[in-house]
């Protein structure tokens, strides 16, 4: 009786295992004629594709920051090395209710992207690099002072804002999971950086840092904003006594134009300089209204790029939801932001990651060739 019992559940789990196989070479068969049918998209995005950067291991202040380059996505349309016609046809150059033409695709096929990178440049500036080591990014490349630029603005005004601001307006109701807004070269003072190079702090950038915080900024150092850059209703006393008037003299009245009924903050400090990422959340929490308010005050106020573009630039950090003060410590912005941890630190800085340089422009054969035409150890691609 007993070895009756025995045999019938060797028998039962004989079967059961039988099944168990029989569904998982039928599972592999069906994933397998997938991908040799090329139907890529029904998978996750191989990892042969991704930067090492974005595989590496959690690490600092904040868990799950193991996925670090934006450069990817589920939906890779391998349609981003035609120069600045990438993704061409989203927008026009004002559209949006701007009522500077053009417009924005609505039929939400961007939606999918993790990420985009917007733009800002002339046409003197070079922006190749993006095209030849990030093939693979979504790429909105805007020229401002190219009206036939497919990519362009409704005016060449207010620096990298209106760029900013276009690109929102036109793209509010179809805008990727997140947005890293940039400038056009690779290579700058203000790019948080040893050698001022901005591919690896788009490397290094770890994504879901942002999805959590909203807005970041991509500059850690707190040379040039932090801990305090302009006092409204102090400096607005100063203006008729100044001998040049600065965006600090004029920060207050163009505050309560742009954010009529929020109290003007006592103090504003962000960590200059106009570049940062937000997610598609924390821009709509303000209403498309807002944004068309905003373009239109830069459009029509008789400040000139020197002011117009800097108020943005203290401003930008509390249009997306941030303190007016906020100057986060260097140890921590770092690591959260792009995985840099460990490091020896101030509040403000850690060494080897930033010194502000001689001058605001770099030297012609720059990164190779110092300031007192030294060799320099330049490691980076070229």
């Amino acid at each position: 009786m007993v070895v009756g019992r025995l045999a019938g559940w060797q028998v039962a789990m004989f079967t059961s295992w039988r099944r168990v196989a029989v569904a998982s070479i039928v599972a592999t068969s069906f994933l397998l004629m997938i991908f040799m049918l090329g139907g890529r998209d029904y998978l996750l995005v191989s990892s042969s594709t991704l930067p090492s950067s974005f595989l590496g291991s959690e690490s600092g202040p904040e868990s799950g920051d193991g996925e670090r380059s934006p450069s990817h996505d589920n939906n890779n349309n391998n349609n981003n090395n035609d120069g600045n016609k990438d993704d061409v046809g989203r927008q026009g150059g004002g559209g949006g209710g701007g009522g500077a033409g053009g417009g924005a695709n609505n039929n939400n096929k961007n939606q999918d992207h993790q990420v985009e990178l917007v733009v800002a440049s002339i046409k003197k500036e070079d922006t190749t690099w993006f095209h030849a080591y990030l093939p693979d990014w979504h790429k909105n490349i805007y020229v401002a002072d190219d009206p036939s630029a497919p990519l362009t603005v409704p005016e060449n005004k207010g620096r990298e804002a209106m760029v900013y601001l276009t690109y929102i307006i036109d793209r509010y109701e179809d805008l990727p999971q997140a947005v890293l807004f940039l400038h056009a070269s690779r290579f700058a003072w203000h790019n948080d950086d040893p050698d001022y190079d901005a591919l690896p702090t788009l490397l290094d950038f770890r994504l879901p840092y942002l999805r959590r915080q909203g807005y970041v900024n991509l500059r850690c150092v707190w040379v040039i904003g932090c801990p305090r850059e302009i006092r409204p209703a102090e400096d607005a006393a100063k203006k008729d006594e100044a001998e040049e008037l600065m965006a600090k003299h004029v920060y207050k009245e163009s505050f309560e134009a742009l954010l009529p009924g929020v109290p003007v903050p006592e103090l504003v400090a962000v960590s200059c300089c106009s570049q940062f990422g937000v997610t598609r959340e924390t821009i709509r929490r303000r209403p498309l209204t807002d944004y068309i308010h905003f373009r239109n005050w830069l459009l029509e106020t008789p400040l000139d790029d020197a002011l117009n573009g800097r108020i943005f630039e203290f401003a930008w950090h509390i249009i997306f939801g941030k303190e007016a003060m906020h100057c986060p410590l260097a140890a921590d912005c770092y690591c959260n932001v792009f995985g840099h941890c460990n490091m020896t630190c101030t509040e403000s800085s850690c060494e080897g990651r930033y010194n502000l340089p001689y001058y605001s422009t770099l030297p012609p054969d720059w990164p190779t060739v110092g300031w007192d035409g030294e060799e320099r150890n330049f490691t980076g691609p070229l």
